[in-house]
């Protein structure tokens, strides 16, 4: 890491692939370590120059739900996992005391780890142990840089010099990969159980590179080059670029990162984004990044609410007020209660300053969210601030991703359970109600739902690779989380949680992280592309109902919303065939891109050179997991991608591909049989997609190889123009 300080208020960042580092330059100064001026993209060795912005933070039944799901047992193979597999986390820190990173039963640290423990003012060498075995944190953004937006679920303290996490986020996060088991885990009585990580006998190294106010990329891309140089195998990191602020991928420290990591053999999992359900809203998507969305588990956060008529709404939320059925408030609109001068429409919504405290003090306040840039807990400040009992909100969207209001009354519905309220309310002259504190709900269905929230594809930069790339539980997961020092979201009469309830693909990321590792731990010779090849191909695209998953809408999920599907990190440990992808395949993805040689040489030592025929079309060829084809023309002869799978399971076997294409699709592979004499064996076969009267738009389908024992699925999306 090569920094220059100076009293200029732009900071860039110069990224080098000779080695790999980062220079913090001043617009039109020259840096007296690097003698690089800033802009000068044409110097040996330098790949890009770009300015040093923030990055967003994308904010434990799920693992026993993805167990389920996947009909195995997982007990005998989980004693077997190998301790040596090392999870590095980039994120807002960690809080070592919390159960979740306990040592307990841990042999000693791998002797490859090169990390180290940093000491602040208040972490010492010794808060690391043999399951959190490095630390390191790094300057926080200054003032002058400001996020362009911050959507995240996250919310927190004050910041510490240290790898102490002060946010809750990275401690989430980490536990949420590779937690201990922790036995009668909670988060105030509810969701009570066991809490344990994906892949609880993995290490942990935290890399702190964001607080509150997000991360600085040139302090997450030095925190991708020291988890490379420490010995990590897996990187997992919830944190990316705003969707409406994307760069491209060597202007992007995290893809910039990322493809060195791979380089050396570690895969990188990154959360996909919050910015959903617009399309175009995935980020991460560089092709050597494993993408993630956001789903649903079989557990929700019920709090009902009693209307004076005797009908129970069931809503989404968490509370802990302390109502009970014999008690009744009166029950008003937020349009009814509305401060003189203010629109309906802003007291509708819970405005700030819009609600008449006459009129809403002692009542329970009904809110829309027709306007969301008011975001939940603004709303429930604002009826708070009012005086009012509790709140209502009617919100279709967000009704599935509980918010946590503390001891405050709250309850979120939808739709069709707002209707019966208001009915209700316009039925009597004295409409009352009271809302119950929260129950947790297990075996809900259906079961998994793409998260309203989840970024979808395609991809900005390229629909040619499909993203994301597949999906994890991201909804109302519990996880280590940091004690809390807000009064108002601790109930009456007990102590502070050392757990949290978050939601977000923040949250999806490490249960990809968790498993990966997990596989790791089976497969220690596997390569990134093969890991994440096993995760996608067995990947189930059914709930708990046996029906297709859906989103949030209810409307079945396309590919573009949640990649190959759910994980289902047991059937990923025998997949059968992998497809992998080298690095070679992506220097050909970056000329395919539109990159020049002599940028891709700087990016990866070589002598690599483009081949004469590089064009966009070319990127579906990239041997990967799924198939994306950015532009299919009905008017034309059609479109043929090649894939080559690599035989990992019996030596002996033989598959079948059947297809499942959408009507208007003619796909036909060939050959239709591979046959495998021996492991490691590869085979190739082309994928021939023709168009005859399909509707233009996107088109969804898969392509199945089969032995018997193991089914091999790639999704493919096909854009008809």
């Amino acid at each position: 890491m090569l920094s220059c300080n100076t009293d200029k208020n732009q900071d860039f960042t110069v990224f080098y692939g000779k080695p790999l580092a980062v220079c913090l330059l001043h617009l039109g100064l020259v840096c007296s370590v690097c003698q690089i001026k800033s802009g000068s993209r044409g110097h040996d060795g330098v790949v890009s120059v770009f300015r040093d912005r923030i990055l967003q933070l994308h904010t434990t039944r799920s693992w026993d739900f993805l167990e389920k799901e996947s009909g195995l047992r997982s007990e005998r193979l989980r004693r077997r996992a190998s301790s040596d597999i090392i999870i590095g986390v980039v994120d807002t820190g960690i809080w070592p005391e919390s159960p979740s990173f306990s040592d307990t039963g841990m042999g000693k640290i791998p002797s490859r780890w090169k990390g180290i423990c940093m000491e602040g003012s208040d972490f010492k060498k010794s808060n690391c142990n043999r399951k959190l075995i490095g630390a390191r944190f790094y300057n926080n953004p200054p003032d002058s840089i400001q996020s362009p937006s911050n959507n995240s679920h996250i919310h927190g303290i004050t910041s510490f010099g240290s790898p102490r996490d002060s946010v809750g986020h990275g401690t989430h996060t980490s536990s949420t990969a590779a937690g201990s088991t922790v036995m009668n885990a909670s988060y105030y009585g509810l969701a009570q159980g066991i809490a344990k990580g994906g892949s609880p006998s993995s290490r942990l190294a935290m890399y702190k590179a964001c607080s509150l106010g997000g991360c600085a990329s040139s302090a997450v891309l030095k925190a991708i080059d020291d988890a490379i140089y420490d010995g990590v195998d897996i990187i997992s990191i919830s944190i990316g670029m705003s969707s409406a602020f994307q760069s491209d991928f060597l202007s992007d420290p995290i893809a910039i990162g990322a493809f060195h990591a791979n380089k050396r053999g570690i895969l990188v999992v990154c959360s996909g984004g919050n910015d959903g359900p617009d399309p175009f809203t995935v980020v991460n998507s560089a092709p050597w990044i494993l993408t993630v969305a956001a789903s649903s588990i079989d557990r929700s956060f019920q709090s009902s609410i009693v209307l004076g008529n005797g009908i129970v709404l069931k809503g989404s939320a968490i509370n802990f007020s302390n109502l009970s059925r014999s008690e009744s408030f009166p029950l008003i609109f937020g349009g009814d209660a509305a401060a003189e001068s203010t629109p309906v429409t802003e007291a509708s919504n819970c405005y700030p300053g819009s609600l008449d405290t006459e009129k809403a003090a002692g009542k329970i306040i009904i809110c829309v969210d027709s306007d969301p840039t008011v975001p939940r807990r603004v709303k429930k400040l604002v009826a708070e601030g009012a005086q009012a009992e509790g709140l209502i909100l009617i919100d279709e969207a967000e009704k599935g991703v509980p918010f946590d209001s503390g001891s405050y009354p709250f309850s979120e519905v939808g739709n069709d359970a707002g209707v019966q309220i208001l009915k209700y309310i316009n039925s009597t002259k004295k409409p009352t109600a009271v809302i119950l504190p929260t129950e947790d709900v297990e075996g809900f269905k259906p079961a998994p739902v793409v998260a309203y929230f989840s970024a979808r594809g395609p991809g900005g930069l390229t629909e040619a690779i499909l993203k994301p790339d597949l999906m994890a539980p991201g909804v109302g997961i519990v996880a280590a989380s940091i004690p809390t020092v807000d009064i108002g979201d601790i109930p009456a009469g007990k102590k502070p949680s050392n757990f949290a309830i978050k939601s977000g693909t923040s949250m999806a990321c490490p249960h990809v992280a968790g498993a990966a590792a997990f596989i790791r731990s089976a497969h220690p010779r596997w390569s990134p592309s093969m890991i994440r090849s096993a995760l996608m191909t067995t990947a189930t695209t059914t709930n708990n109902l046996g029906k297709p998953l859906t989103a949030h809408s209810g409307a079945n999920a396309s590919y573009l919303d949640m990649g190959a599907g759910d994980i289902s990190p047991l059937r990923a440990l025998s997949p059968g065939l992998v497809f992998e992808t080298a690095t070679e395949d992506y220097l050909y993805f970056l000329c395919y891109y539109g990159y020049k040689d002599q940028v891709i040489r700087s990016l990866y030592d070589t002598n690599f050179s483009c081949p004469g025929n590089a064009s966009p079309d070319l990127i579906s060829n990239l041997n990967y997991p799924s198939i994306s084809i950015a532009r299919l023309d009905s008017k034309q002869a059609g479109r043929t991608v090649s894939r080559t799978v690599t035989n990992v399971g019996p030596a002996n076997s033989t598959y079948f591909a059947t297809v499942d294409a959408p009507s208007g699709f003619m796909v036909k592979v060939s050959p239709e049989k591979l046959v495998f004499t021996r492991r490691g064996m590869k085979a190739s076969y082309e994928v021939i997609f023709h168009v005859k009267d399909a509707t233009k738009g996107y088109g969804f389908g898969s392509v199945t190889w089969s032995d018997g024992a193991h089914a091999v699925q790639t999704v493919f999306a096909a854009h008809v123009v």
